[in-house]
């Protein structure tokens, strides 16, 4: 199915046929805890859709923008890892896990990333553009070159994440000292 609009649909109720999208828009669909295994996203856009708790097992999504979306808990390490990818804007992940998902250069702008999973993911070089990671977990992480410049809430530990290069802002220090339960002074 190639460049169709989809406008305030209910997918969790009824599924969403199992096909490709092509160049796609969803706008203000239900997808929560809906079956999305095995379709394949190509170049589409969802936005202001509830894709919370839908089940991404063997999903392909490539190039695909998320705006304005609530996504809370979804597991995107059961997505087809070889073509993965996405960008973020304006997004609720709350709960999302991103466990050993590799997501060089994705973009996250304006987006609540409070309790995400992003142990043993690769963000090399990715953006965090004025994104809340408050609880957000990185262990084993690999984010050289990526850009928290203007992210709040985080706290990343030096020694378990690989951070050659990447950005950050003075007032976000503390969240790389976090660990050693030192006080900072402004």
């Amino acid at each position: 199915m190639e460049d169709k609009k989809f406008l305030k649909m209910d997918f969790s109720g009824s599924p969403l046929a199992q096909d490709t999208y092509e160049n796609c828009m969803f706008s203000n669909c239900e997808f929560s805890q809906a079956d999305l295994g095995g379709i394949l996203f190509i170049d589409c856009t969802f936005d202001a859709c509830n894709l919370s708790m839908a089940n991404l097992t063997r999903a392909t999504v490539r190039d695909v923008i998320f705006k304005n979306c609530k996504m809370l808990g979804l597991r995107f390490e059961n997505c087809d890892q070889l073509s993965l990818s996405v960008t973020f804007d304006a997004c609720n992940l709350g709960q999302a896990s991103f466990y050993k998902v590799k997501l060089k250069k994705t973009v996250f702008t304006r987006c609540k990333l409070h309790e995400v999973d992003f142990s043993q993911a690769d963000v090399n070089e990715s953006i965090f553009d004025d994104c809340d990671l408050a609880r957000a977990q990185f262990g084993n992480t690999t984010m050289e070159k990526a850009d928290f410049r203007t992210s709040i809430n985080y706290s990343i530990d030096p020694e378990k994440n690989r951070l050659k290069k990447a950005k950050f802002s003075l007032s976000g220090v503390p969240g790389l000292l976090d660990k050693y339960g030192i006080e900072i002074e402004k």
